[in-house]
């Protein structure tokens, strides 16, 4: 479903990723890992053309989106929840979650099926973005990245700062979204949260694309951790 080829990406003269590659299958979990500084933020935002890859392709559906402007991802099905949620503050969540809506001319049916998954959000829908708890907000920003109807999810960070009990409710939310057949590629540093929902593991090193695992493999060789992140499980 989507596709990153041996991408080559900057900032300024400074290069961050080195022929890097990654694929993304419907209805699955992909868990980009890595440790700080390794590129993995750098992979979303390539993949969205926030920063444009010298080189590489990123294929949606057989359609080459590198070259394109940013603003032609979302239109391609590609929904992005960045670190930080970036959430229009000053703005209600039902305003929040129009802007969402207008990205790709959803409709209100989206909006109903995106409120299902957030049952919150509607007790909150009239409420300022910027007054709702962390956990909610997070919740907000992925609601609105859903508001597109992607095929391919992007979550960066998605439980950085939350209590267990809203990592546990956005991993059931991640999990609902596989049996919808979304793709998710989620950056992630929790281990005990990637490991109960990701299908595969793609770790990162000094910019590039090294091993991809699948989960339950790497659940019984908890010595890759170690490896690549410097933690074991």
């Amino acid at each position: 479903m989507l596709k990153v080829e041996n991408i080559n990406s900057f900032y300024d003269r400074t290069q961050v990723l080195r022929d890097f590659s990654l694929s993304a299958e419907a209805g699955r979990v992909l868990c980009v890992m890595g440790r700080n500084g390794a590129g993995k933020t750098t992979v979303l935002k390539s993949i969205m053309g926030l920063i444009r890859p010298h080189s590489g392709r990123v294929i949606i559906d057989g359609t080459d989106i590198a070259p394109l402007q940013a603003e032609e991802a979302p239109r391609h099905g590609i929904g992005y929840v960045p670190q930080g949620r970036r959430l229009f503050s000053e703005l209600s969540v039902a305003d929040n979650i129009e802007i969402g809506l207008m990205a790709r001319g959803s409709g209100q049916d989206v909006r109903e099926r995106v409120l299902d998954f957030f049952p919150v959000l509607r007790e909150r829908f009239y409420q300022r973005a910027g007054t709702l708890s962390g956990g909610e907000q997070q919740m907000l920003a992925i609601a609105r990245a859903l508001c597109l109807d992607p095929c391919v999810l992007l979550l960066d960070e998605p439980t950085e700062g939350l209590m267990p009990a809203m990592i546990a409710r956005i991993g059931e939310v991640v999990l609902k979204l596989k049996s919808h057949g979304v793709a998710v590629i989620l950056v992630e540093q929790r281990v005990d949260a990637v490991l109960r929902i990701a299908d595969r593991v793609l770790f990162v090193e000094n910019g590039r694309s090294r091993e991809t695992v699948e989960a339950e493999v790497l659940r019984k060789t908890p010595e890759m951790l170690e490896r690549y992140l410097g933690v074991g499980q």
